[in-house]
């Protein structure tokens, strides 16, 4: 931060850029990459909407960097679990980093974001940020944990579960359906 003249701190466009980013990741979780304005995001930001496009040219370019700070946010998670894990053995890394991630969509703004990301997806630049969040989460799960093909494709499958029933809220509904679903499910 730098100071103005009259003595007020001032943000940095980094510090600026990081804001928009946690605010638009709200506003995009709530109303979909197509329901949310760059109006909206700036006005949450506390910034004009000018601003914005000065940070980001476009909404496009504004949605695939929020995808690339959950993306990260993902990896960070994922290598902390990894250091932590009780054992080297695929099955123990695995257990750690889908405990990770479910304490990691705990946050529903993360969650569903990723969520409208995969709605998105048939925007070429949004389909293309997509793609590279997944191919890095599972070249890095495969790294790390040493897991065949089948584990680590059920890994990322129970995933999505989960994505969808914490979307959906099925740990609220008590019926023979969710209880199914729910059944190995972690979730916070």
């Amino acid at each position: 931060m730098t100071r103005s003249p009259a003595g007020r701190q001032l943000s940095t466009a980094e510090e600026r850029r990081e804001t928009v980013l946690r605010t638009a990741v709200g506003a995009f979780a709530a109303r979909g990459y197509y329901g949310t304005t760059t109006g909206e995001v700036a006005k949450a930001a506390g910034i004009s909407q000018a601003y914005v496009y000065r940070l980001f040219p476009d909404k496009e370019t504004l949605f695939v960097a929020v995808i690339e700070h959950c993306s990260t946010r993902m990896r960070t998670a994922f290598a902390e679990a990894a250091a932590r894990a009780t054992s080297s053995d695929p099955a123990s890394v695995l257990d750690a980093l889908g405990d990770a991630y479910a304490r990691l969509v705990a946050d529903k703004d993360l969650l569903l974001v990723m969520l409208q990301a995969r709605c998105a997806a048939s925007e070429p630049a949004i389909g293309d940020a997509v793609r590279a969040t997944y191919a890095r989460e599972v070249e890095y799960v495969r790294a790390v944990s040493g897991a065949g093909e089948e584990d680590i494709q059920r890994f990322f499958a129970r995933g999505f579960l989960c994505d969808a029933l914490i979307a959906m809220g099925a740990d609220e509904v008590d019926a023979p359906w969710s209880r199914t679903l729910l059944t190995g499910i972690r979730h916070y």
